[in-house]
């Protein structure tokens, strides 16, 4: 006869599965923690991201404008109608008119030219040029310039939708490009420029967001949104008011005079600093932003949900002091 052992096989009693569930929802919740904590990194990570690119690329659009900024070709001198040749161009369709009698895209038989000016933005409307689906941001600065495309073009290849400055040392006339090109000795022929800048508001989805928009200068003024996430744009304006060509103040445009936009009584506007703050295009819950944000004399404390980003930078406005290009 065989023996047979007989072997009793147990299994994990109520304390061993108790523990190993504690281990395992234990070892599960770290797991969760890091992919949680790597996921809000990774998004904190990309609305910066897009923030830096946003406000960066705003930053340099502006800045570009204003350095190429009472630029006219080969014309040396003051640019306004008494210097120029022909009468007054007509307005174009939808002309945004700055503060000023001499403030509009062209130049008219009264008063200063202003190539440069700014504002901020006490109504949704206040050039008369804006749409009504997208007014400006009531508290955030308007910028206005006026210039030429930086290189010249041949007579054939202008267009009848835009308008153009034919220039020598000596003489300037702005025509129209559906118009014959106007008889000048040794001259050139440039674009002819209106640009305009300011922060409106567009929903989408549910959220309102911040967006800078370019006013261009074409058969009429015609506007396009270029950034979204841009909440905010201010200038302070870099004023010489000895004539020694150094900047003596920085002045908010709420505080310039019209003597100063004038250039009167040997002032120049010699600089422009530049501040940008972009903001995020969605709300973070979790989080609360309470930091003050200063774009020269003015601060700002937002108290919201949304991230943002605040860029700054100094232009010199190196057409102000110089007679020819």
């Amino acid at each position: 006869m065989k023996n047979f052992n007989i072997y009793r096989h147990k299994g994990f009693t109520l304390v061993e599965l108790l523990i190993s569930l504690a281990v395992g929802l234990g070892l599960l919740s770290g797991v969760l923690s890091v992919f949680v904590s790597m996921k809000t990194t990774t998004q904190e990570t990309s609305t910066y991201g897009e923030l830096q690119e946003n406000g960066r690329f705003a930053l340099s659009v502006l800045s570009d404008d204003l350095l190429r900024q009472d630029f006219w070709g080969d014309y040396v001198g003051t640019f306004d109608l008494a210097n120029l040749n022909g009468s007054a161009t007509a307005a174009p369709g939808n002309d945004c008119q700055g503060e000023g009698i001499n403030n509009s895209t062209f130049p008219v038989a009264a008063g200063h030219f202003r190539t440069l000016w700014g504002e901020t933005a006490a109504a949704g409307n206040p050039m008369g040029c804006f749409a009504n689906t997208a007014l400006a941001k009531v508290g955030s600065d308007i910028l206005q310039l006026k210039r030429v495309v930086s290189s010249p073009i041949l007579a054939a290849d202008r267009s009848a939708d835009n308008y153009y400055l034919i220039t020598n040392i000596g003489d300037g006339e702005i025509f129209d490009g559906g118009d014959a090109v106007p008889i000048m000795d040794n001259s050139q022929i440039w674009e002819y420029q209106h640009h305009v800048y300011y922060i409106t508001e567009q929903v989408q989805g549910t959220v309102s967001v911040p967006v800078l928009m370019q006013g261009r200068l074409t058969n009429s003024m015609t506007f396009a949104p270029i950034i979204d996430g841009i909440e905010m744009i201010r200038f302070m304006y870099g004023i010489d008011t000895t004539d020694d060509g150094v900047v003596n103040a920085y002045i908010s445009a709420d505080n310039m005079t019209q003597a100063l936009w004038n250039n009167a009584s040997n002032t120049k506007i010699l600089a422009v600093k530049v501040f940008v703050l972009s903001r995020s295009v969605l709300p973070d819950n979790k989080y609360t932003n309470n930091n003050t944000y200063i774009l020269g004399d003015l601060q700002f404390v937002p108290n919201d949900n949304f991230r943002r980003l605040l860029f700054s930078s100094t232009v010199t406005l190196f057409n102000a002091r110089v007679d020819s290009w």
